[in-house]
């Protein structure tokens, strides 16, 4: 019989059901690191396609067409200049957007009188502009500038808030995972990278951030005081955080990626090429991988880094060395108190005494 939803939600929380995510954090990373290697493969070739906004060029808008057959743009282009190769897309159901490198006045008229004449139109149905290259030059660099404030700034406030460097070089790590496989994927479908796109980027930085703080924050709160006690290791508390968690993580993105999925259907296949579909792909692409990362890559990654302190590593070895003795050969009554607490908290010994169920077997019942 299925698990209800709530009671399994309910059994993570308390620990009576546990994914042992943390400890096998090597899958994760090895997983995470061929995606991040295959996104930046991708990024070379065939790499991002950069729109107009930042390659600069002519752009020419037809509206109230006909016909969308991409052909007869691509041939109007080529009657004015021969060398040059058009980027034709569909937009909506009656017009299409042709890009093209810079031309002259003379060319720009050219072309426009070569659309009305392939797509039937008036002169009026056919828009022109042009973007020169220092604008799509001073948007690139404002982007780039946008990304770098941003980390810098995520790093110094979860530096402070958290108080462990540790928190914050795993959150980045976990932003920059989530960006190179964002950005493999876009270059990948081969859309053109608009600001829209950049804002996309951004915005799923900022999604991924806020969902592996809530993830830090009940890290923090169970690894609390954690070498003070010989029940538990800090992977096994930063572990049932994440178990804690991991149905509001659940929740979150699921609730996040409908909407966003409605709109990348409707800007991809019903209204074409827009600003709608640019940013729809960035933010569905990056809730999905911020979601993975926020649970399989921040907190193991700041647990390997944790346990590398003499501290974490000397109590991790106290708790494991304790339980082996206990598993060996249970506890005397010379155990330490150590020893005794975590023989109760693991059920083989009852408060009364030193030896529990698992030291005396039960005597068979019998007629006297």
């Amino acid at each position: 019989m299925a698990v209800n939803f709530a009671q399994w939600g309910n059994d993570l929380y308390t620990g009576r059901r546990s994914y042992d995510i943390v400890g096998r954090r090597t899958r994760w990373f090895v997983i995470s690191g061929v995606l991040v290697v295959l996104s930046a493969i991708l990024l070379f070739k065939p790499g991002l396609q950069p729109g107009i906004e930042f390659r600069g060029g002519s752009e020419f808008t037809v509206s109230n067409a006909s016909s969308t057959d991409q052909q007869p743009a691509v041939d109007a282009v080529a009657e004015v200049s021969a060398e040059e190769v058009p980027r034709v897309t569909n937009v909506g159901t009656s017009s299409l957007r042709i890009q093209t490198a810079e031309l002259t006045s003379e060319q720009v008229d050219q072309v426009r009188t070569a659309l009305q004449e392939a797509y039937g139109v008036g002169e009026e149905d056919v828009a022109s502009s042009f973007i020169g290259p220092t604008w799509g030059k001073d948007v690139s660099n404002k982007a780039l500038l946008s990304l770098v404030v941003f980390l810098v700034l995520v790093s110094v406030v979860m530096t402070i808030y958290f108080r462990n460097w540790r928190m914050a070089l795993a959150a980045i790590v976990a932003l920059f995972h989530d960006l190179v496989i964002t950005a493999g994927v876009y270059a990948a479908v081969g859309w053109e990278v608009t600001p829209a796109t950049v804002i996309g980027f951004l915005t799923i930085l900022g999604y991924s951030i806020y969902d592996t703080v809530v993830v830090f924050d009940k890290v923090r709160e169970n690894t609390a005081g954690v070498t003070d006690q010989t029940r538990s290791t800090y992977e096994e508390r930063a572990n049932l955080a994440v178990n804690q968690t991991l149905v509001r993580s659940i929740n979150t993105s699921v609730v996040a990626l409908l909407p966003v999925a409605a709109i990348l259907f409707i800007g991809a296949f019903v209204l074409g090429a827009g600003t709608l579909r640019d940013i729809a792909l960035a933010l569905f692409v990056g809730m999905i991988v911020g979601a993975f990362s926020s649970i399989y890559l921040a907190t193991p990654l700041e647990v390997a880094l944790r346990e590398r302190e003499p501290a974490i590593r000397a109590h991790t070895e106290r708790v494991l060395a304790a339980r082996a003795r206990l598993a060996a050969g249970g506890v005397d009554g010379d155990a330490s108190q150590e020893e005794v607490a975590v023989a109760r908290f693991t059920g083989q010994v009852r408060p009364g005494g030193h030896q529990g169920p698992a030291a005396q077997p039960r005597r068979k019942k019998g007629r006297r």
